[in-house]
């Protein structure tokens, strides 16, 4: 398809790693291509920009041992473990594979190691020697140089492919993958800049990392200032998520493997440490978590309150808030409704609204996210809100700014434009978005749900006394959408007993 010099198209590149899929097809669970295919693509770019490295510096000297160290200061590939050298193996590839790959890790100390994962390369029923061998003949077709593939292309196609493996596998989708619109919204909303120490507890494959990065790219910020930082429980998507980093051409950054909340990662002079930009898609009201130990948590999480055994959202929300720095930091969180309202989290929430950490509460519409017809908010908080929005909440209701193309639903420009305008002027809409008092939040039993604040505006003028049929229905609509809401909330509840 392409050889040296011969730059890629993005359509070309995303058919070509989508290939190298359909040849598992069969052997693997669609939710299993991932751990092959992606340290497959990455040892293959570390290859392909070493040989590049290479070949430039030893046309500029002639001098072979001094084109191999200018190669080796990116990533080392030691003697017998490149690409080339694993593609003429005849028998037990799968074994050499595996050899190879450890090998560059270990060569690359705090950079790569553990990066390729735990994929069973050696495993023969599961993937005989001819398919890691088609495997390595697709991925050849390809030169990933550069000069082919800039960081950003490769780095697209590589978000792309996170997306269609979501897509494919089903269940998994929610988990591995954030609708990347939400996520692109999330992020202009905070407005990462230049040198911002930028976290993501629950980071997944680093896909709000990245984007913030791209944010900080677009608006003209120097990004490679930027140190990323994310923790990921789940060891072979943490080290997808540094695969991604790598290839978006990112070097500071830390991905670290664990469970946030039981072990938090990022800590200094025994307490955690704080960031200017928090994103975050934790896992939904998971059941199992240590809540005994949780009540006299070591890292002070517990300031709100201990939420209960069946939702630990107030348990990701107190660690994210605690992690803020105490002058810059600033974060966005995609929630359930339920934790602008549920009973069982009242006290928690008098409190946090009572701290005056939330500045906006942003209600979405529904099916954004894969498998689920659920609608979702997001909860934007600061350490230290702007004096003229202190002791202000702006509730955003944009549960009508969504589109659906080609059968997923997606928030296009305008819909994102529209609610990033009203979040920067902080402003009412009249029907779209209300900015609320703490006092007047109290009278609502410190509930943040958006329908008790932002109300539908009616077409009823100032001389027409008389509502029309159509008004009516739309005022009860929007008493009902907040039963509804909680009515989902109290279902989802009794659903996991």
């Amino acid at each position: 398809m392409a050889g040296v010099n011969q730059p890629i198209t993005q359509q070309a590149i995303e058919s070509y790693l989508w290939g190298a899929a359909t040849i598992l097809r069969g052997l693997v669970d669609a939710g299993d291509y991932k751990q092959y295919i992606f340290p497959l693509l990455f040892y293959k770019r570390l290859s392909d920009v070493w040989d590049e490295d290479f070949a430039g510096a030893l046309a500029d000297t002639d001098d072979v041992n001094y084109a191999r160290d200018t190669a080796n200061d990116r990533f080392i590939i030691p003697d017998g473990s490149h690409w080339k050298d694993v593609r003429i193996v005849a028998k037990d590839v799968g074994k050499a594979l595996n050899d190879a790959m450890r090998a560059i890790e270990t060569a690359n100390p705090g950079r790569l190691d553990g990066i390729f994962g735990d994929a069973p390369w050696t495993n023969k029923e599961r993937l005989p020697d001819y398919i890691i061998k088609n495997l390595l003949e697709h991925f050849s077709t390809v030169v990933l140089s550069l000069a082919n593939v800039p960081e950003d292309e490769l780095g697209n196609a590589y978000e792309y492919l996170i997306k269609q493996f979501a897509d494919d596998s089903g269940h998994t989708a929610q988990e591995f993958y954030t609708n990347r619109t939400v996520v692109h919204l999330m992020v202009q909303m905070l407005a990462p800049k230049s040198g911002d120490r930028i976290y993501d507890p629950t980071c997944g494959t680093g896909g709000m990392l990245i984007s913030a990065l791209t944010e900080v790219k677009r608006t003209g910020g120097e990004h490679r200032t930027l140190k990323l930082y994310g923790q990921e429980r789940n060891h072979m998507t943490a080290s997808i998520a540094r695969m991604n980093l790598v290839l978006h051409g990112v070097d500071d950054y830390q991905v670290m493997r664990g469970d946030t909340l039981e072990r938090p990662a990022f800590t200094e002079d025994d307490q955690l440490r704080t960031f200017d930009v928090v994103l975050a898609n934790p896992p939904y009201s998971i059941k199992q978590w240590n809540r005994e130990g949780f009540q006299s948590d070591p890292w002070q999480r517990n300031f709100l309150g201990t939420p209960p055994q069946g939702r630990a959202d107030y348990t990701f929300f107190q660690h994210i808030l605690k992690s803020l720095d105490p002058a810059t930091g600033r974060c966005a969180i995609l929630f359930p409704h339920g934790v602008l309202f549920r009973k069982e989290e009242a006290e928690m929430r008098q409190k946090l609204v009572e701290a005056d950490l939330v500045e906006c509460v942003l209600g979405l519409g529904p099916n954004l996210f894969y498998n689920s017809p659920m609608e979702a908010c997001i909860i934007v908080c600061r350490s230290r809100k702007p004096p003229e929005r202190q002791g202000r909440i702006l509730f955003i209701d944009a549960v009508h700014e969504v589109a659906r193309v080609q059968a997923q639903s997606i928030l296009k420009p305008e819909h994102q434009l529209r609610i990033l305008s009203v979040y920067q002027s902080y402003i009412d809409d009249p029907g779209f978005a209300k900015i609320a008092t703490l006092e007047e939040i109290a009278t609502q039993d410190y509930s943040l749900s958006i329908p008790l604040y932002v109300r539908k505006k009616t077409a009823n003028s100032q001389t027409e006394e008389v509502k029309t049929l159509a008004e009516v229905w739309a005022d009860w609509e929007q008493g009902s959408r907040a039963f509804w809401l909680e009515m989902d909330s109290l279902v989802d509840m009794l659903d996991s007993f």
